[in-house]
């Protein structure tokens, strides 16, 4: 059966694998199912129509699937999304989606997300991140895989983060951040490149040296963004290595706002 504590309160509509554990004074509500292997510590409270994937360890005094903290919600079934064996610490607040925008916010698999983070509604989360305490994320904010937010970092509505960018301590985040890029400040600004990161992910020296090269394209040579883009493409002719980290450049750079821009 599944090991649910007889202080929590689960309703009857709520699908939970057998192997889901449910600490005490924990309340879940009808629209939630969560997968096997997940534990939800004491005094959470999961709600709305959220879905929980496999294997996520869920800490105690979470607030999981309550409605955006956006006025012109009117009782939208919109969605919380979590994946896979993520790490969700104390007092957290995750909320659903909204109707104005992807009707939901979604989490992918592998994050570590530490106390007191905010995911506003219709945030959509990667893969392997690492939230650092206090992280802020308002509303539609999407952050790429493997990215890592130092504590009490603050993202502004609709900014989007790139895969392997990292923010210190105390960030604020008015525009968008390029993939690989390590900011610092408020408001933020590009420092450097996640050279370490990328190292311990196994990039190779010839991926790390066309990653300094998009860098010194973007923030050393005084160009525009189209004429950084420009050069960021020939270097697929010249680094042949780092087609994927080039097109994945590129790709980022094409969707920002003119209203959003990128730190500088």
């Amino acid at each position: 059966m599944t090991r649910i504590h007889p202080t929590a309160i689960v309703d009857p509509a709520a699908q939970l694998d057998s192997t889901v554990e449910v600490g005490p004074y924990s309340v879940i509500g009808p629209h939630v199912k969560i997968g096997a292997g997940t534990t939800i510590g004491a005094h959470c409270v999961i709600e709305g129509h959220t879905t929980i994937g496999r294997d996520n360890r869920i800490f105690q005094f979470n607030s999981l699937g309550a409605i955006p903290q956006d006025k012109k919600y009117a009782g939208e079934p919109c969605e919380l999304v979590i994946g896979d064996r993520n790490t969700i610490r104390e007092f957290c607040t995750f909320n659903i989606g909204s109707p104005g925008d992807k009707g939901v916010t979604k989490v992918g698999d592998d994050n570590w997300i530490m106390a007191y983070v905010h995911l506003a509604h219709d945030v959509q989360v990667g893969n392997k991140t690492i939230f650092a305490n206090n992280s802020q994320l308002a509303g539609h904010v999407e952050v790429g895989d493997w990215v890592i937010l130092g504590g009490f970092t603050v993202v502004h509505q609709f900014v989007r983060i790139g895969a392997h960018a990292m923010t210190a301590m105390c960030s604020l985040l008015f525009a968008d951040v390029p993939p690989f890029v390590m900011t610092q400040g408020q408001p933020a600004a590009a420092r450097s490149m996640n050279f370490e990161g990328l190292r311990r992910r196994g990039y190779s020296p010839e991926r790390i040296s066309a990653v300094k090269a998009m860098h010194k394209s973007l923030y050393r040579e005084d160009l525009t963004l189209e004429q950084a883009m420009g050069r960021i493409d020939r270097l697929r002719l010249d680094k042949p290595e780092a087609a994927e980290d080039v097109d994945m450049m590129l790709g980022f750079l094409r969707g920002v706002s003119a209203q959003r821009g990128i730190v500088r």
